[in-house]
């Protein structure tokens, strides 16, 4: 294969805009319901809308008026609407609700302000009509009206004539009404601006509880004026001041978000132990700990001392949190110092408590009381579950559905995060086909409705505050549809292609997902003029967070800066590239365009490799990659090779076939803590070349290097 000059190389590394383009055009047609003109942006898509004729044009003269109740939380939320209405279109509008407009373009009528405290069962629905004159809003609660106008900004389009908002009527309500992401901010601490994106974030995609991991073994990340020691030793000067988490919870609010502090006890708690360590059951010393994983600190439950210091915590904390729940944790105490201290043994003895889940679960139902003495409802992980543990108690599930489906079973409420940790990097797709209530559960009706939604789950191990929006973004939006829309709303084609549209509004909050990559890979070469390494990392994605932990082994002051850092888990490359060569194995000999697609994608990766050389030459830090871009060239030239065998209607020479694949393999495992998205595929594409049986090549055609 000959290669083409630096110029041509450059150029070429713009066809991979391509696959989108291709892959929007090809999933339309799955866009449902649709109308001539009509194209689906919305995620999470409705519970129902139909819909119309025509378009509502935004013009300068676009304005808003509530025609019933009011309040400064409606009036926050129409204002941001508004402004980036205004943004998007770039045409000066009003930002305030009207009072002296007998016509507005937007009617908001909302019933009333909703709950003080916002709870699992506030009112979501809301319903919305868009004519070629006018919207009409209305809602039962201002939450419903936030979630209606996050829908009414998702509408928005354009063409050569303009800004519209096309003819729809909608009519909705979420699936679930516990619709969470949690965040880990003890493991990496996560400054409040990066938090307030994520909030807005959420509201866009209609999340409804922010889940703030506050606690853990390398972080105490809250102020606690009781008890000072807690963050002042326990967070190396990174932690939330009061004031701050009163303005995350303000903030939240605002946007229909609640805010379920969770603070990890009795295990995970060596940042604790750092400030108070009466609290623990073993002497220490303490320290707030860097690697990752179980440790064996754990709170002492037998001292009467340990539960005066916590009554005095979570009513300092509830008066911060108006929240009705609080989680526990209660995970991963592998009860070690429970069972080495004596004096433990002997309480244990004492109150027939069998073994250290026994003692965890008294733990629990003396924690349960204070709680409830501060007005909060417990939550906590699968492990607080055991037979007596009060029904009111909430079980979040990691472990997985039969785990959930047991506590329902038992009477207890629960919801669902297995499926959905963003932290492990899987695709969109893998988490958007797992459902809090499959199709197939056999659940009873009573029991189904135990199944409050589900929370996708953001650990922080291997993520930090420069790179935890890529790992959130977008692709909580696909678990945040799972948990709104309908269970019949499941076409993963149409769903990336959506994903695609949300993605770039969800950037608009100030979410760095998509710049981040870009932005660290211009670091890492020390030059803005990253076309190769673009295309190299175009088609590569993080390994899984098991492997990374394997490999790299990273622990609390790793540096998060790494090439691994810098690709997002899920790009477009992987589904829009799958698409791509499904659709030309329908019919290489009839396909043009997608072969001439495949064809310039394969020769933009031959012709990266020498560019990403020259890049690697001049910064160590890419010296990693280095084995990456031998192997995208060689990945290019079979994906030509398979092409040509294809169109051309030849066969490939005896073991053609078994050194590709032997190849392909090779590229598969993990290198650099990074892989290739495009492997599958490029296996279809091979698997499909005809190849002459061995001793008879008459027919056979063979590439010469």
């Amino acid at each position: 294969m000959k290669r083409g000059s630096v110029t041509r190389r450059l150029a070429l590394a713009a066809s991979l805009a391509c696959l989108t383009t291709f892959s929007i055009a090809q999933t339309q047609a799955t866009s449902s319901p649709s109308a001539a003109g009509f194209i689906n942006t919305l995620m999470p898509e409705p519970a129902q809308f139909n819909t119309g004729e025509g378009r509502l044009a935004i013009t300068s003269s676009f304005t808003a008026s509530a025609d019933h109740f009011r309040d400064a939380r409606l009036e926050a939320a129409v204002t941001r609407s508004l402004e980036r209405i205004k943004t998007h279109a770039a045409i000066l509008i009003s930002t305030a609700l009207v009072t002296d407009n007998a016509s507005p373009t937007i009617l908001i009528s909302v019933d009333g302000p909703g709950e003080t405290i916002q709870s699992v069962d506030e009112d979501e629905s809301y319903s919305l009509d868009v004519t070629t004159s006018a919207v009409r809003l209305h809602a039962a609660t201002v939450v419903g009206a936030v979630r209606g106008l996050e829908t009414l900004q998702q509408l928005i389009q354009s063409d050569a004539t303009g800004y519209f908002i096309p003819a729809i009527s909608i009519h909705d309500s979420p699936r679930f009404h516990w619709r969470g992401l949690m965040v880990d901010c003890g493991r990496h601490f996560i400054p409040v601006e990066v938090l307030k994106h994520t909030l807005d974030g959420m509201a866009s995609v209609k999340l409804n509880v922010f889940h703030w991991h506050l606690s853990e073994d390398q972080g105490f990340r809250i102020e606690s004026k009781a008890f000072p020691k807690l963050a002042g030793m326990g967070s190396d000067g990174l932690f939330y001041t009061q004031e701050q988490a009163r303005e995350i919870v303000a903030y939240a609010r605002d946007r229909g978000i609640r805010v379920v502090p969770e603070f990890d006890m009795p295990g995970h708690t060596g940042a604790w132990f750092a400030g108070y360590p009466e609290l623990a059951s073993a002497p220490g010393p303490f320290h707030v700990e860097r690697e990752f994983g179980v440790f064996d600190p754990v709170m002492d439950p037998t001292r009467e001392t340990t539960y005066k210091f916590l009554d005095t915590f979570i009513g300092e904390m509830a008066s911060i949190f108006p929240d009705h729940f609080m989680h526990i944790g209660g995970d991963e105490n592998n009860g070690v110092e429970w069972k080495s201290n004596q004096r433990i043994q002997q309480f244990m003895r004492k109150h027939t408590l069998k073994d250290t889940a026994a003692l965890q679960n008294y733990f629990n139902q003396r924690l349960l009381k204070l709680l409830d003495k501060h007005g909060k409802h417990m939550i906590g992980w699968d492990e607080i579950l055991t037979p007596d543990l009060p029904k009111g108690v909430v079980v979040q599930s990691w472990r997985g559905f039969d785990s959930l489906a047991a506590g329902a079973r038992n009477g207890y409420s629960g919801i669902l995060s297995a499926g959905y940790y963003l932290n492990h990097k899987n695709s969109a797709e893998s988490h958007y086909l797992v459902d809090p209530l499959p199709a197939t559960s056999n659940l009873t009706p009573e029991e189904q409705s135990r199944i409050l939604g589900g929370e996708a789950c953001m650990w922080t191990e291997q993520a930090g505050p420069q790179t935890i929006d890529s790992r959130i973004w977008p692709r909580a939006a696909v678990i945040a549809e799972r948990l709104w829309s309908p269970r019949s709303v499941d076409n993963v084609d149409d769903m990336y292609r959506r994903l695609a549209l949300a993605s770039l509004r969800l950037e608009a909050f100030g979410l760095t997902h998509i710049s981040h990559e870009d932005l660290t890979l211009r670091q890492l070469a020390a030059t803005e003029q990253i076309g190769p390494l673009h295309v190299l990392a175009s088609v590569l994605k993080p390994v899984t967070f098991g492997e990374q932990a394997s490999l790299q082994r990273p622990n609390q002051l790793t540096p998060l800066n790494h090439f691994v850092d810098a690709l997002p888990p899920d790009p477009p490359s992987g589904h829009d590239f799958a698409v791509l060569v499904r659709n030309y194995l329908q019919s290489p000999s009839t396909r043009p365009q997608q072969q001439a697609e495949l064809t310039a994608e394969f020769n933009t990766w031959i012709a990266a490799e020498p560019g990403v050389m020259q890049l690697i030459a001049a910064s160590p830090q890419l010296a990693e990659t280095q084995g990456r871009a031998r192997q995208l060239a060689e990945l290019g030239t079979t994906g030509l090779e398979a092409i040509s065998y294809l169109a051309s209607g030849m066969s490939a020479s005896p073991g053609w076939k078994a050194g590709k694949l032997g190849l392909l393999d090779d590229a598969e495992k993990p290198q650099a803590l990074v892989t290739f998205t495009v492997i599958q595929p490029l296996r279809d594409l091979v698997n499909a070349v005809p190849e002459t049986p061995a001793g008879n090549v008459s027919n056979s055609f063979r590439f010469d290097r």
